[in-house]
């Protein structure tokens, strides 16, 4: 078992394909079995190495929080994968063992009180991934709203827009533009929430004023 030696090009391939369908060399977060090899290369990988390169570069912001990472270091050829000779040796270097070792442990067993700890940490890893805010995607669209003719009362038109209401949607300022023979559009600016308010159903709700409203389009449309 093991990835060979991680200072040579067969090395690295090694590392790059076991990471292919992985993110981690051990389980699903960050843990001393990444800081262990992490550790054991000399320099970042290639750029075409693309799976290695993209783990190299995430461990690499755990680099102040290293000692903090669940799990117990092991020997570097206890990772990787189960057909590979290991050639880096048995043991890493001692001071690094103290430097990373979570539970400032040597044994390869863990004590009880070394698997609370991890479970403690993992714990806290998950329960700070759950609590970070979910970004919403809203957008910024301003809308044309075309009435029949000059006699349309535009503040009964403008009245009927403003009355659509939806989760998600929230309107904005307006005017009236001039588009010839006394005819006045009303511009009207709204934010919605991408997942939740749609441009079609915008004018599926605005077009069914009838007795105001002859079209409805779509002049600007930015995402915030």
């Amino acid at each position: 078992m093991g990835f060979g030696n991680l200072r040579s090009a067969a090395g690295l391939r090694l590392l790059n394909d076991f990471l292919a369908d992985k993110s981690y060399i051990e389980g699903y977060v960050p843990s001393q079995a990444d800081i262990a090899v992490f550790e054991a290369l000399s320099t970042p990988p290639p750029a075409d190495l693309f799976h290695a390169v993209r783990w190299y570069n995430h461990i690499k912001s755990y680099e102040k929080q290293k000692a903090s990472l669940p799990g117990v270091k092991k020997a570097l050829g206890k990772y990787g994968p189960a057909d590979v000779e290991d050639s880096t040796g048995a043991t890493t270097d001692s001071k690094d063992d103290d430097d990373i070792d979570l539970f400032g442990s040597d044994e390869e067993e863990e004590s009880e009180e070394s698997k609370r700890l991890r479970e403690e940490r993992l714990a806290q890893y998950e329960s700070k991934k759950s609590k970070k805010p979910t970004l919403i995607a809203k957008s910024s669209i301003l809308l044309d709203v075309k009435p029949w003719d000059d006699e349309t009362d535009m503040a009964k038109l403008e009245e009927c827009v403003r009355s659509i209401q939806a989760d998600g949607l929230v309107w904005g300022s307006s005017k009236l533009v001039p588009v010839g023979y006394g005819i006045k559009k009303l511009q009207i600016q709204c934010v919605v929430e991408d997942d939740k308010v749609g441009t079609d159903m915008l004018e599926e709700k605005i077009t069914a004023f009838e007795d105001y409203v002859q079209s409805m389009d779509v002049a600007a449309f930015n995402k915030i």
